[in-house]
C-alpha cells in the first residue's frame, strides 16, 4: 500500500525536506526506506534501469554468485521493510537454522550440527533484490530516476547542498537535498567528489587476497529440494599457501547455487569442464564435488575477480561536510565468501534511522554522527573478513601484524574448541550472524572453554545423514 502523498504529510509552515540516494542497490534502497520517515521526498538516482521482477540487474556481476542473509541482517531488514522474510519464503527462499543445517569444515575441523541458535535466508540475489525493491518503491515518497549518473556534489567543504546528475540524453541538472547518500558501490567516486570541495583524502585500507570465484547453478535431486543443508568447505588461512573454498546453497526453484573460490595462486577456472574437478581435487574435502557430480547443471560458470576487502574510514576524517553520507560497498567492500554484505547494508540503514530519530533532521553535525553510526556494523564484518584474509600470500604489502597473529592464534583455538563444544560454537554464530559483537568471544566463560578445549572428540567426516547422502551420486549408485 502506498504512503500518503507528500503534500498530505508536510505542515504548510515547514520547508520541504529532501534526500537524494545515489544508487538503486540494496544498500541504497534500504537507506531510502529509512529516510522516508523524516524526508518528504527521497530521490533514488540509478544509472541503469531496474528490473521489474527477479531478473539480473545490469552491472551487478556478483548476483551470479552465492548470497545469504544472516539472521542479524534479516532482523534489520524486517524492521525496515516488514513482511520481507515472509514474502521471500512465499517466493521459494529457504530459511535454514544455524548451525543445525550447516555442514561446515572450518580450518580446525568439522563443526557439529548443534541445535538452532540463529538462522540464514537463502535465495538468489535476483529474487531478494526484486522482493525488497517492490516493497520499497511502492511508496509515493520515493522517486526513482533511472538512466542517470551522478557527476559531483554541490556545496562547500562545510555543507553539501545537492548533487549534479547527467541523464542518458546528456542533459545535466542539480538535485537540491538536505542529505545526499552515496550508495554507488565499489565504483564510488566519493573521494574525488570530496577533494573537489577542498577536503583531504580519506584514510583507506585494502586487504586483497587475490580471490577469484566461480559459480554454477544445478538442479537439486528431487528428494533434496527441501530441508537440505548448506555445505561449506572453508580455507585454512594460516597454512602459508593459497586458500581454496566452496559452498553449496539451496535456493528457490529446487536449485543449488555452488560457488568455488581460491586466493592468489589457487584460483578456480572459468572453464565448465574444470568446475567439478576443482570441487573434488582442490578443496580440503571433496564433499561438494561428490554432490554436484550427480546433479544437472542449469547454467554455465560465472567468474569474478573483483573481491578485495576495501574500507574507507570516512568517520575518522577531521573535516566532514553536513549533508553527505557514504554507505554500502562505497564505504566498505568485503571478500564475498563471508556473506556479510547484505546484512551490513540492512543494519547500516537501521543505524541511519536511529541516529536521525535521536538527533533530529537537519541538526548540526548530523552527517558526521551518521557516518560514525553506519561504521559500526561495517567494522564487525570488516574484522571477520580481514582477520582471515590478511594471512593469504600477497594480501597486504607487509603481511599480518603481531596483533593479527595473536588474535588469529586465539581464534584458531576457539574454532578447535567449537568443534566439540556447543556453547563456544554458539558464540561463534552469534558473531558470524552479526547478532552480537566479537567481544562475546572474550567473556570469562569462553576464555575458560578455550583453555579446556573441545568436550567431544572431533568428527572425522561431514555430519550428513544417510538421507542427505542419497543426493550424492557417489552414495546413490
Amino acid at each position: 500500500m502506498s504512503a500518503s502523498p507528500t503534500s498530505d504529510r508536510r505542515p504548510s509552515d515547514r520547508p520541504l525536506r529532501s534526500a537524494v540516494v545515489l544508487g538503486g542497490s540494496l544498500a541504497g534502497l534500504l537507506a531510502a526506506r529509512a529516510l522516508v520517515e523524516f524526508a518528504d521526498v527521497v530521490t533514488v538516482v540509478e544509472r541503469d534501469v531496474l528490473p521489474d521482477g527477479p531478473e539480473r540487474r545490469k552491472n551487478l556481476p556478483q548476483a551470479q554468485h552465492a548470497h545469504l542473509l544472516w539472521s542479524g541482517g534479516a532482523k534489520a531488514m524486517e524492521e525496515l521493510v516488514p513482511g520481507v522474510p515472509r514474502l521471500l519464503a512465499e517466493a521459494g527462499a529457504h530459511r535454514l537454522p544455524v548451525p543445525t543445517d550447516m555442514v561446515a569444515l572450518s580450518s580446525q575441523g568439522w563443526f557439529r550440527r548443534w541445535n538452532e541458535s540463529h538462522h540464514m535466508i537463502l535465495c538468489s540475489r535476483d529474487l531478494l533484490d526484486a522482493t525488497v525493491r517492490a516493497q520499497i518503491l511502492d511508496d509515493d515518497r520515493i522517486e526513482l530516476v533511472e538512466r542517470a549518473e551522478a557527476l559531483g556534489l554541490e556545496g562547500t567543504a562545510t555543507a553539501v547542498t545537492g548533487v549534479r546528475v547527467r541523464s542518458r540524453d546528456d542533459a545535466e541538472r542539480t538535485f537540491p537535498a538536505d542529505l545526499v547518500v552515496d550508495a554507488t558501490g565499489r565504483a564510488s567516486r566519493a573521494p574525488e567528489w570530496l577533494a573537489a570541495l577542498g577536503l583531504p583524502e580519506p584514510e583507506i585500507r585494502q586487504v586483497n587476497s587475490g580471490l577469484a570465484y566461480a559459480s554454477r547453478v544445478f538442479r537439486a535431486p528431487e528428494h533434496a529440494r527441501h530441508g537440505f543443508p548448506v555445505l561449506n568447505v572453508q580455507p585454512a588461512p594460516r597454512e602459508g599457501r593459497p586458500g581454496r573454498a566452496g559452498v553449496l546453497l539451496p535456493i528457490e526453484g529446487g536449485r543449488w547455487m555452488v560457488t568455488l573460490s581460491g586466493t592468489r595462486g589457487g584460483e578456480p577456472s572459468a572453464e565448465e569442464g574444470d568446475f567439478e574437478r576443482f570441487a573434488f581435487e582442490e578443496l580440503r574435502h571433496p564433499v561438494i564435488g561428490e554432490f554436484i557430480a550427480g546433479a544437472e547443471p542449469l547454467t554455465g560458470v560465472a567468474f569474478t575477480r573483483t573481491t578485495a576487502n576495501r574500507r574507507y574510514y570516512y568517520e575518522r576524517s577531521r573535516q566532514w561536510p553536513d549533508g553527505f553520507l557514504v554507505i554500502g560497498d562505497a564505504l566498505a567492500a568485503y571478500n564475498p565468501i563471508y556473506g556479510h554484505g547484505m546484512s551490513v547494508a540492512a543494519q547500516s540503514a537501521v543505524a541511519l534511522r536511529e541516529v536521525i530519530r535521536r538527533r533530529g533532521w537537519g541538526t548540526p553535525r548530523l552527517a558526521r554522527a551518521l557516518q560514525k553510526a553506519v561504521g559500526r556494523p561495517v567494522n564487525a564484518a570488516w574484522d571477520l573478513a580481514t582477520g582471515q584474509d590478511v594471512f593469504f600470500p600477497g594480501a597486504t604489502e607487509t603481511g599480518p601484524t603481531l596483533r593479527d597473529r595473536i588474535l588469529a592464534a586465539y581464534v584458531d583455538r576457539l574454532l578447535y574448541t567449537a568443534t566439540g563444544n556447543g556453547r563456544v560454537a554458539r558464540r561463534f554464530t552469534d558473531v558470524s550472524s552479526l547478532e552480537r559483537g566479537a567481544q562475546v568471544l572474550l567473556s570469562p566463560g569462553v576464555l575458560l572453554a578455550a583453555v579446556v578445549g573441545p568436550l567431544k572428540p572431533q568428527l572425522t567426516g561431514p555430519p550428513l545423514t544417510d538421507e542427505e547422502w542419497k543426493a550424492a551420486d557417489a552414495r546413490s549408485n
